[in-house]
């Protein structure tokens, strides 16, 4: 099922992740609009899809005012006459554990992942609404929005929300018959290429390999092409009834993430008072906890970093 006709917005798209959403919604046919803060590399971006084929025009703005926002969907209609579909993948790194965190780290990431998906969404829905458009809107997550990581409040913080917005998103904008969903990608990126545990896989894809099995089906940690297909899918016709998810994709993997429920439910007659809840909290809830964090499986021998002195 082609895009052919579609037009895209995808933000933060000058490389990695976001370039391959690009160029893979390009590939299916879609018209598409680059952003990046630089323009050198957007400029870059744009030789990349059209020495593919494909047709595609460039938003130089960060992510996260209102106005780079109305821009952004204003270039897309005045260069391909309409919109269609928007991916918020724009975002920055600040991390630091909580203590030598500062307002400004706090505040540079929320402002360009949270409230930039939200000022692009809210003028995405705004065109498709008054244009007749079932659109669509696809967000990007994170594994650290799931379930936390270590020096990463401020990110944790802001894909969170992200999937917090998709929900109330999508009960909002299904009358207008337009869908918002998250993506949880899980590729090789600049963050992971220096974290030593990826080591082998990441050098693998750099010399153009396929990453080996453990990684790729065992962890589900892949190439960013291995995310694109699933945001393509969710900008496709066939996704129509596809809203208010969040599916992660990575490798050889793909999952459906469930929403937030109640993991044991348990009730006393008058309520928990403190005194209750000092005697029965242990016995009711101590075993069912839930877990926080990823959790890494033990690399094969094989696959183990080498030691610095030794690269």
């Amino acid at each position: 099922m082609s895009l052919s006709g579609k037009v895209a917005i995808v933000t933060g798209s000058g490389r990695g992740l976001g370039l391959a959403y690009a160029r893979e919604l390009a590939r299916q046919g879609a018209a598409v609009v680059i952003n990046d803060v630089d323009a050198d590399v957007a400029a870059e971006a744009v030789r990349t899809i059209e020495a593919d084929g494909g047709r595609v025009v460039a938003v130089v703005a960060p992510v996260g005012s209102t106005e780079a926002a109305r821009q952004l969907v204003q270039k897309a209609v005045e260069a391909f006459g309409r919109l269609d579909i928007l991916v918020t993948n724009a975002g920055i790194l600040r991390d630091k554990s909580l203590l030598k965190m500062t307002d400004e780290d706090f505040d540079l990431v929320i402002n360009v992942h949270l409230k930039g998906t939200f000022t692009c969404a809210r003028e995405a829905f705004t065109y498709f609404k008054e244009n007749g458009i079932a659109g669509r809107i696809i967000t990007i997550g994170s594994p650290t929005g799931q379930r936390g990581n270590f020096g990463q409040t401020n990110y944790a913080a802001a894909k969170a929300g992200i999937v917090g917005m998709v929900r109330t998103w999508a009960l909002e904008m299904k009358k207008a018959g337009v869908t918002a969903n998250a993506v949880i990608p899980v590729a090789a990126t600049a963050m992971t290429k220096t974290v030593p545990y990826f080591q082998k896989a990441v050098e693998a894809d750099e010399r153009g390999e396929a990453m080996p099995a453990f990684f790729r089906h065992d962890l589900g940690f892949g190439t960013a092409d291995d995310v694109a297909g699933l945001v393509a899918f969710l900008a496709s016709d066939a996704a129509a009834g596809i809203t208010g998810q969040a599916i992660g994709a990575g490798g050889d993997r793909l999952q459906l993430w469930t929403h937030p429920g109640a993991a044991v439910t348990e009730y006393r007659e008058g309520g928990w008072g403190y005194a209750d809840l000092i005697e029965n909290f242990g016995k009711l809830f101590g075993d069912k906890l839930q877990s926080v964090g990823e959790e890494f499986l033990p690399l094969p021998e094989e696959l183990k970093p080498e030691p610095a002195e030794v690269r």
